[in-house]
């Protein structure tokens, strides 16, 4: 997976320089100690000189566009005065994580007067968000000490984040068999899927998937079984042809994936057959994408799917999930799905096994399943109302039952953060879909952030 890449513009006042005030040389040195640090978290950073005025802004904010950034982080390093920033950063589609931070850790006993023009961009801040809420762009901000406190993790989530979701336009999703009938909650549209997200739906052709499958080698096959059975337990012995069957099916969804330059797939199980290109459901394939970084979701859902995909890309823990059972007893969900769920989130190692597959012309087909491990985690439910697209999100925890009679299914226990009857309810008013995303170990702020950046109406449950 490429780097994500920041735009790190430094916000200044041309009056200082003016005034020969003798602060740049240290300021300057800063910056480059926090363009470091984001380095030092994996990513790639364009840097720019000190942006005071309109055409220097402007001109940052299109080296930034013209060098493919993924987000603009921007620094205060005194006070600027918003009116000459405002219009490129408003006018730009870079989303935008406010870093707010300055030198100095203890400015009360250890300093003197002269560290205020060292140290006072927080009111550059000030001004330039009212500004940004003004002018309706999304924003994210980061505040604390560097290095004293973690303000630089916190703005590198927050950059990931929008990184996630800016990587939904231009996207590409694919769908085997088009959607499951009567399925009314999640269907979209391809022409409101581009115009809305950026996302184009790709078709599969049976004849493609059917010569895919052709060109696959033993090789191929034998490894991929290997990678298989060091991968699970096997909870039931299966024959070595059906395994072979469905490695070859799988492996021919990867390589439709590759060739089509796919951010996310989904499979409609009812479709599946020889003539459609398939003789096997490729639940295998789909456990594998997600931890890939490749999103999915089931029954034909391309915008759950696309979804899954871009919170994959900036988050990398996340899976497609469906609430299935509640436990009124301990008050937490069930979640599961026939055969597909992010294998990189299992507790412990998945099992595998051959499943009957009564749905319809497919053969039996080799499964992976296994249990979310434990963990918090933010719910995420995206979904169309009368007034456009809104995201829900809600804290929770996935939690373990004391004991698993679950073993060859997927399953997971999701606990809201109120009771059970009521987190249902409130989701089910706001009118979630029955397909939905999990994303561990990730703040509401940070999902709040993501469907910002998407143009979403955002939904908090908690």
């Amino acid at each position: 997976m490429k780097k994500i890449k920041i735009g790190f513009m430094p916000l200044y006042i041309k009056l200082y320089d003016d005034i020969n005030l003798s602060v740049r040389s240290r300021l300057d040195a800063f910056y480059e100690e926090l363009a470091q640090a984001f380095e030092k978290e994996g990513f790639e950073v364009v840097r720019n000189p000190f942006c005071r005025i309109r055409p220097e802004f402007e001109a940052c904010v299109a080296k930034f566009e013209s060098e493919k950034c993924d987000c603009i982080v921007t620094w205060h390093a005194a006070y600027s005065p918003s009116l000459e920033s405002i219009d490129a950063l408003a006018g730009t589609s870079l989303p935008i994580v406010v870093l707010d931070t300055t030198e100095t850790y203890d400015f009360m006993n250890s300093t003197d007067p002269d560290a205020i023009n060292l140290n006072h961009g927080i009111h550059g801040v000030m001004d330039m968000t009212n500004m940004l809420i003004r002018r309706g762009k999304a924003y994210a901000i980061a505040a604390g000490h560097f290095p004293k406190s973690d303000v630089i993790e916190k703005a590198c989530r927050l950059v990931r984040a929008a990184a996630g979701a800016g990587s939904l336009k231009g996207s590409k999703v694919g769908t085997i068999g088009g959607s499951f009938d009567g399925m009314g909650d999640f269907l979209i549209s391809d022409e409101e899927l581009l115009e809305t997200f950026g996302v184009t739906a790709v078709y599969s052709d049976g004849k493609t998937l059917t010569a895919l499958q052709s060109a696959v080698t033993e090789e191929e096959i034998n490894a991929e079984i290997e990678k298989d059975l060091e991968m699970c337990n096997v909870i039931a012995p299966f024959p070595r042809d059906t395994h072979e069957k469905t490695v070859r099916n799988c492996l021919a969804v990867r390589k439709w994936i590759e060739n089509e330059d796919l951010g996310a797939f989904t499979v409609n199980f009812r479709e599946i057959r020889p003539s459609n290109g398939l003789s096997v459901m490729p639940f295998m394939e789909a456990c594998k994408a997600m931890a890939r970084g490749t999103g999915y979701a089931g029954e034909g859902d391309v915008l759950t799917a696309a979804i899954t995909g871009a919170l994959l890309r900036g988050f990398g823990t996340a899976a497609f999930v469906e609430i299935f059972c509640p436990d009124w007893k301990g008050g937490s969900l069930c979640l599961s799905h026939m055969g597909e769920f992010n294998v990189a989130l299992c507790q412990g190692k998945p099992e595998i096994k051959e499943t009957d597959f009564i749905f319809g012309e497919a053969d039996n087909p080799i499964v992976c399943y296994g249990c979310y491990k434990s963990g918090d985690a933010v719910f995420v439910n995206v979904f169309k109302g009368p007034e456009g697209y809104n995201m829900l999100i809600s804290p929770v925890e996935m939690i373990q039952p004391k004991k698993d009679n679950y073993q060859g299914s997927v399953r997971g226990w999701m606990k809201p953060k109120m009771p059970l009857g009521d987190f249902l309810q409130e989701i089910s008013k706001a009118g979630v879909t029955h397909h939905s995303a999990l994303v561990y170990d990730a703040e509401l702020s940070e999902l709040e952030f993501f469907g910002k950046v998407l143009g979403l109406n955002i939904i908090i449950v908690k």
